[in-house]
């Protein structure tokens, strides 16, 4: 069963390069397995690449013994939450796009902060979902 984004549609995929995901199918899909809720897909920035690694996430530098190429800003990523409500409150948080972004993560981020964070501006969504 497909999974759905923050609008209820069908979720669209975040990044096939880098390939994102828990599940690394490109997309922020998140099941059981998935204790660490990675469902936001994110705009990533230097400066929020920075503060990751501060906090002890590494996202930059490559790990060829994981298939891991290292992001850079621009890249599209599959975050998780909580990660990104902590670089909210820091002043940090990096854009979402939410089409790509699982309904899931409206359990810890409300639209009205994502919709302030949005990548692609949605013109009258706000409206439409009140």
């Amino acid at each position: 069963m497909m999974q759905k984004n923050v609008f209820g549609l069908e979720i669209e995929p975040c990044s096939e390069n880098p390939v994102t995901g828990f599940y690394r199918d490109g997309s922020c899909n998140t099941g059981k397995e998935d204790t660490g809720q990675h469902t936001v897909c994110v705009v990533l920035t230097k400066e929020f690449l920075e503060f990751s690694k501060i906090r002890g996430n590494d996202l930059s530098t490559p790990m060829p013994q994981y298939n891991f190429p290292g992001l850079k800003p621009g890249d599209h990523w599959c975050l998780c939450a909580l990660r990104w409500m902590e670089a909210y409150y820091s002043g940090m948080a990096p854009q979402l796009v939410l089409e790509a972004t699982n309904e899931e993560a409206l359990e810890l981020i409300s639209m009205d902060m994502m919709l302030e964070f949005a990548f692609r501006k949605v013109e009258g969504i706000k409206a439409q979902l009140r």
